[in-house]
């Protein structure tokens, strides 16, 4: 079992159970990073929002199914009190408990149901070159992401397209994109940049990251760029656990040289990772 199998497998055991975001890692036998950064990969969910999501969606068919006691319910979802639990139902799933008690169905919820892993999702990998980066400086458009919202990097690419090779200090010929500043609940800054010489004379509202010299482990994604999920899904959930490596507290980023066309989304771009050593 991978990384993600571990922890969904923890998860759904212990649904009921007040575990954290340490246990569900220590069940995977990974770091906290880790396994956020391979389950989102996997499944497009934070870890801890995927287990809220699933308690959640058994205490809506729990109510659905004429749950007297809502508190009762409220408690085995994990939530202290009547109006936590009210007011992150309401969150999910734009209703309240009492309604859906109420009304005696789940059909108009939009329920999560246990995740199954599918290994064909994992592809086949070319084994990595290490380098060792100098220290560089990073300058373009950033937004705050999460592994639910990051579908929409792509538009931020849109936006930054216009401001390539007109960038004070730009250094020509190569694009980044870079994951940053990444917190437990599978938060992320992704920076779509290029590298500068220097920060001064840039736009105001652009992100500004320093990629200090480290130890990487480089890929090669030769596909479509529409399928680099599947390359990043095995490099944490596949690679990762079987290589001995440790993850390194730096920036990842994907790489885009001169043959690299923004325009198809062909030819090919290299997923930088941050390990220890």
């Amino acid at each position: 079992m991978n990384p993600t199998e571990k922890a969904l497998w923890f998860v759904e055991s212990h649904l009921p159970d007040a575990i954290s975001l340490d246990d569900v890692a220590a069940s995977s036998g990974v770091s906290r990073f880790h396994v956020t950064r391979a389950f989102g990969a996997a499944t497009g969910r934070s870890v801890m929002g995927y287990m809220r999501a699933r308690r959640l969606s058994e205490a809506a068919r729990k109510l659905a199914g004429g749950a007297s006691d809502i508190l009762a319910v409220a408690l085995d979802a994990g939530y202290g009190s009547h109006e936590a639990f009210t007011r992150a139902f309401r969150d999910q799933f734009g209703t309240t408990p009492e309604l859906v008690r109420a009304g005696g169905s789940t059909q108009n919820l939009d329920l999560v149901e246990p995740i199954l892993m599918d290994s064909s999702l994992l592809t086949a990998l070319e084994p990595p070159r290490f380098e060792t980066s100098r220290p560089f400086l990073i300058a373009g458009l950033g937004e705050r992401y999460s592994c639910e919202t990051s579908a929409g990097i792509p538009m931020l690419w849109q936006r930054f397209g216009p401001y390539i090779g007109n960038i004070p200090g730009e250094v020509p010929g190569v694009a980044y994109g870079v994951c940053t500043n990444a917190d437990d609940a599978g938060n992320f800054d992704y920076v779509a940049g290029v590298e500068v010489s220097e920060f001064s004379d840039l736009p105001n509202d652009f992100y500004r990251v320093r990629v200090p010299a480290q130890k990487y482990a480089v890929f090669a994604h030769r596909e479509h760029i529409s399928t680099i999920r599947r390359t990043v899904n095995t490099i944490w959930n596949k690679w990762l656990p079987a290589s001995g490596h440790e993850i390194a507290d730096a920036p990842d980023f994907e790489r885009y040289g001169p043959e690299f066309d923004p325009r198809s989304g062909n030819g090919g771009l290299e997923v930088w990772v941050p390990i220890k050593g």
